[in-house]
């Protein structure tokens, strides 16, 4: 094989893997912040133990996430080191940012929080994982800045005695227009799959036979909790989102053109919910559209015109010359893989309102305190809910990644000519299939461990709800809280 083919499938593979933690991380650790506010303000032990259960849930997400993103930073250097030499000025400073600052305030103070029950005022150990969510919002700008900037390279220029692009405006590249939308869509879609997360989870535990009747109340809050923050925060992901299309048409127009797989520039452009093409993708022979949707989604103007791929391909050539990846991408030079972007940016929309969907019937089955739904539809809707937000971001991602094909970073450098040159086919298969089988077996110990702890749901209150005063025994040992 290639080794251009292996590089690519290793890092599609390790990345949208690691991806499925970072959403639940950024949510989960607002969420469990905000139960442990509760908890302070009211005194009820309800809200403790929904803290310490959905806790024992976010460390185990929080330990996976970490050890699949460390090999991210590796594989630049391994098997994208063209890539790695170019942007390297670019990339050091918003990524040392975020190891230094974002992820060293995550780590010591998520510390403080697992061992700091018994030690920490009430006050203080929850300002610890309001600090925790905080720093994993950092964490996630300073790496959607280096990320925009591929999308929309800005605050650089060229040296051609180096080869590489140097950074002279970090206030341009951290405050890209990609990055000012890009951020707050990101961040909304986690709060979003974290509320599917808790609601799937409370209801699953709600219903369950073998729950303590005087427990059901709890997770029914739960379920309700959760619910609110996904359609909450579903409505922010759809105005961000919007926004977003319209950026994107702007700065890749040729990305918009390809979600639609629209082959020539129309005006009053329709959006097709189902499109059937040819077998390699150059022309649409079937589909079913609503009506000016596209001009709107890309433009605000219902009735504004919308580049077409053939004529966005022609004008890339130009800009471009004749594209060097033409014969390994496709015949179509510029144009990314069609039947992969119409499809994921589907299905992304597709899951987010399906799961929005789901949230509301939830909202309406648990209205009845008294009342204990039991549907069994209503049943496999929720266990399946966490997953629906959840592949909506990963799909959102693959869209996002391969739209903007065949570019590394748009307009500057192609992914052919970004792979390391010196490592073999052999070398990369090796790496693959290391870290498939490595994150295969992560992926049994993160299930096993999560099914262990919902199944046996939250602990029962302590009797002692307060924290003792850290006055109290100078010399006790650090306590593990779980």
């Amino acid at each position: 094989m290639d080794p251009l083919d292996i590089a690519r499938w290793q890092f599609a593979i390790t990345t949208v893997y690691h991806f499925l933690f970072v959403p639940i991380t950024i949510g989960l650790s607002a969420m469990v912040a905000g139960y442990e506010t509760a908890w302070i303000r009211t005194k009820n032990p309800r809200w403790l133990r929904m803290t310490k259960f959905f806790g024992k849930l976010f460390l185990i997400n929080f330990a996976i996430g970490v050890v699949t993103g460390i090999v991210q930073e590796f594989q630049f250097g391994m098997n994208w080191s063209d890539y790695s030499r170019f942007v390297g000025d670019i990339f050091g400073a918003p990524l040392a940012v975020e190891g230094l600052l974002a992820f060293f305030l995550e780590s010591t103070f998520l510390g403080l929080w697992i061992f700091g029950w018994d030690r920490l005022s009430p006050k203080v150990h929850n300002a610890c994982m309001w600090l925790v969510h905080l720093g994993v919002l950092f964490s996630a700008y300073f790496i959607l800045a280096a990320n925009s900037w591929m999308q929309h390279p800005v605050g650089y220029e060229y040296n051609p005695d180096t080869g590489r692009a140097e950074m002279n405006d970090f206030a341009a590249v951290l405050f890209n227009k990609v990055q000012l939308v890009t951020f707050p869509h990101t961040v909304l879609a986690a709060y979003m799959t974290a509320g599917a997360f808790v609601a799937g989870i409370s209801y699953f535990l709600y219903v369950r036979d073998k729950t303590p009747s005087e427990d059901r109340g709890m997770y029914r809050n739960g379920v309700r909790v959760g619910a609110v923050v996904l359609l909450v925060a579903g409505i922010g992901v759809a105005i961000s989102g919007d926004v977003q299309g319209k950026i994107m048409t702007d700065v890749q127009p040729m990305k918009m053109a390809a979600a639609e797989a629209l082959y020539d520039t129309e005006s009053s452009a329709g959006f097709s919910i189902f499109t059937i093409g040819t077998l390699d993708g150059s022309e649409e022979t079937f589909s079913i559209k609503i009506p000016n949707l596209l001009s709107f989604l890309a433009t605000g103007d219902p009735s504004a015109e919308v580049q077409g791929i053939n004529q966005l391909r022609d004008q890339y050539e130009q800009t471009y010359g004749q594209d060097p990846g033409a014969t390994y991408y496709s015949p179509d030079g510029y144009v990314p893989i069609i039947p992969l972007t119409y499809w994921s940016f589907r299905i992304m929309i597709g899951l987010g309102v399906l799961g929005a969907l789901a949230g509301i019937w939830l909202l309406w089955a648990t209205r009845k305190p008294d009342r204990l739904p039991t549907s069994r539809l209503l049943w496999w809707m929720a266990v399946t809910l966490p997953f629906m937000p959840l592949f909506a971001n990963s799909f959102g991602w693959i869209f996002t990644e391969m739209g903007r094909q065949p570019w590394a970073v748009f307009g500057l450098m192609t992914v052919d000519t970004a792979v390391s040159p010196e490592v073999s086919a052999t070398e990369m298969m090796i790496s693959l299939v290391t870290l498939t089988l490595l994150y295969g077996a992560l992926a049994v110990v993160e299930v096993k461990l999560m099914l262990t702890y919902i199944k046996r749901g939250a602990d029962p209150a302590p009797d002692d709800l307060a924290p003792p005063s850290p006055d109290s025994d100078a010399d006790r040992p650090l306590a593990f809280a779980y």
